[in-house]
Formats: C-alpha cells, sequence, structure tokens
C-alpha cells in the first residue's frame, strides 16, 4: 500500500469490523478525517492508521477496534443493516485531491432511512446548504432510532405501527429518546400491504389469510418497519410467527421482497406499492396507509440544517420532484407532528 491509498466508508466498517453509522459518527465528531470525492466519502490510510494509533493508546475504552468492544447504552446495539460488497482493493487517491475534494470542516449531518425520498432530500439540503454535508446510511426503522439514541444518526426516517394504538411512530419516538429534545416532521404517506403473485392465485387480501396451509413467506429484516408491521399485525390476528412458512427468510429491501415473490420464491411478502411498480410479474394488495415521518434532535448546532429541512421539505421544488413517485401522498409534508 502507499500514502496515497484511501478507503470508502464501507471498507473503513469492514476493516474496523463496525457498523457504517459508527464510521459516520466518527467522521462527524473528527475523529477520523475524512473528504469527498464527487459524493463519495473517502478517508486516507494514514488518517486510518492515525486514528487506529490514537485509539490503542487511549486503553480498552476507546473507540472499537477489530477484536475489541465498546460499551453501548442499556439499548440493543443497532444492527448494522446496510449491505457492503464484498472487500476489494483499496482505491488509489489522486496524489493531489481536487479542490472540491479536499478534507473539509463541513458540517456532517447523518441521514439514516431506505427511502429514496431521503436521498433527495439529501441533495437539497447540499445545494441550500452548501456548509452541509449529507452522508446517507441505509437502516431500518427501528435501527434508526436506536442509532439516534446513540448519537450515531441526526436525521432519522421511521414508519413503525403501534398496533394497540393505531398510530404511527410517536409510540416508539417516545420510548426509545427518554430524555432527547427532537422533532418530529411529516415526510410522506405511502400505502403498504402484500406481494403476491400475479393473479393472486392463493386469494391472499388479508392478514387473516396468512393462517393458509402451505403459505410461503419471505419476511423483511429485524428493525425494519415492514417486519414491525407484520408481527403486530400476527400479535393483533393471534398468528404464531411459527406456523408461518418461510418467517425467517429475510430480504433488506421492499425490492428484494417484491422481486423474490415475482420469481417464485415465496408466495407472499410485505412492502410499499412504489416497489410493486418497479417489479413485473406481482400483484400488489394495499392493507394500510403508513405515516414516513423524519426525527430530528434539536441542538443549537443543529437549528441552521433544521430549519433548512423544513423550509426543503415545504417548498415546491421538493414536493415537485417528489411528486413524481408513485403512490406518495404529499399533503401533509412539512407539518410539525410533535416536539419536546
Amino acid at each position: 500500500m502507499t500514502e496515497n491509498t484511501s478507503y470508502t466508508t464501507e471498507e473503513i466498517a469492514r476493516l474496523l469490523k463496525i457498523s457504517k453509522l459508527k464510521v459516520y459518527d466518527l467522521i462527524k465528531k473528527g475523529e477520523l478525517p475524512s473528504y469527498r470525492v464527487g459524493k463519495q466519502m473517502r478517508v486516507d490510510l494514514s488518517d486510518l492508521e492515525r486514528y487506529k494509533q490514537n485509539s490503542r493508546n487511549s486503553g480498552p475504552s476507546a473507540h472499537p477496534l477489530p477484536g475489541g468492544g465498546l460499551s453501548e447504552a442499556a439499548l440493543p446495539q443497532a444492527q448494522p443493516s446496510q449491505q457492503t460488497a464484498p472487500f476489494a482493493a483499496p482505491y488509489q487517491a489522486f496524489a493531489s485531491p481536487p479542490p472540491h475534494s479536499m478534507k473539509s470542516s463541513g458540517i456532517n449531518v447523518v441521514i439514516t432511512g431506505q427511502d429514496m425520498s431521503l436521498d433527495i432530500l439529501a441533495t437539497h439540503l447540499e445545494r441550500t446548504l452548501p456548509s452541509t454535508r449529507p452522508l446517507r446510511s441505509y437502516a431500518g426503522s427501528l435501527d434508526s432510532l436506536i442509532a439516534m439514541y446513540q448519537g450515531e444518526s441526526d436525521i432519522v426516517s421511521t414508519h413503525l405501527l403501534d398496533g394497540d394504538s393505531g398510530e404511527y411512530n410517536l409510540p416508539y419516538i417516545r420510548k426509545l429518546l427518554v430524555g432527547f429534545s427532537y422533532i418530529v416532521v411529516h415526510l410522506l404517506t405511502r400505502s403498504a400491504g402484500f406481494y403476491v403473485q400475479k393473479g393472486n392465485p392463493l386469494g391472499i387480501r388479508s392478514w387473516g389469510d396468512l393462517r393458509q396451509d402451505g403459505v410461503t413467506l419471505i419476511n423483511r429484516e429485524r428493525g425494519s418497519g415492514a417486519r414491525v408491521l407484520l408481527d403486530e399485525q400476527l400479535r393483533l390476528h393471534g398468528i404464531p410467527s411459527s406456523r408461518l412458512n418461510g418467517y425467517s427468510n429475510e430480504e433488506n429491501s421492499h425490492l428484494a421482497v417484491a422481486s423474490l415473490v415475482a420469481r417464485g420464491g415465496a408466495d407472499v411478502g410485505i412492502g410499499t406499492e412504489k416497489a410493486a411498480k418497479i417489479i413485473d410479474g406481482i400483484d400488489f394488495i394495499p392493507l394500510i396507509r403508513e405515516r414516513y415521518d423524519l426525527v430530528m434532535v434539536k441542538k443549537p448546532e443543529n437549528e441552521a440544517w433544521i430549519n433548512a429541512i423544513l423550509d426543503i421539505l415545504r417548498s415546491e421544488a421538493f414536493r415537485s420532484e417528489l411528486s413524481s413517485i408513485h403512490s406518495y401522498d404529499l399533503s401533509e409534508t412539512g407539518n410539525i407532528i410533535y416536539e419536546t
């Protein structure tokens, strides 16, 4: 390796055996210097080695290194839902990085969640507030909230149904972010339901139909909003998860679930209507309108970008871009739902 070697955040996570969210946290705190090449964050080998040496010198309570652990808060550690490609040879950085990719003191804002609306939001934030560096991390709703509790994320998206109250998101937010000052803003509403094979040969139209013998399910990963939706509905309808063939089989996105059903690998999966419009060979059975909300921690240093996010959500340009995506209801986008 040469002194010009650099790594992506995914490669850093793999090398240090930590989540990508933890890498973003280190970058945000300034403990791991980084710079941007196009839209990709990179860390030089020399800076990685310096961080590792500092961690060793700081003793066992320092940040995690391969083979070491880090004591976390009482909540369970967020599962690194984001997928990383097999580790490849490190990228050889430019001998002199171009001006736009130099290490900067910009404000890193970690945006966690899986919907493509968040990618659009990140682009608008960077354009509106050039001093910010939006960092996208792809994790499920519950894992995203846990990451915020652990200080690893600044903006999280969530679509978590509380089956007892029928309310989305706030019951989970209030329980997980105890002691935090935060603001909850509505992003969009969308349809969620079943993906079934074309023509719906098994006639699956309601949660109760999952009791049918011979039905094979493809599930979402733990911590995702779709998984919580399924588990809550199974509980409310008195259906043991052990009765569902395929309950333990998981995919990490709506598209992956829809694609598996289309290929005949499962009879039914849970997801959003948008994916059903992209994947051929399936039908979509709408079951619920789910609220997709944003949570932002209120701190004095966050005030500028929080105000920028609110302005973006309410802007005609952002709404116009989102309106081109099928099945999004933007009638309440930008409304403040709850604020501590």
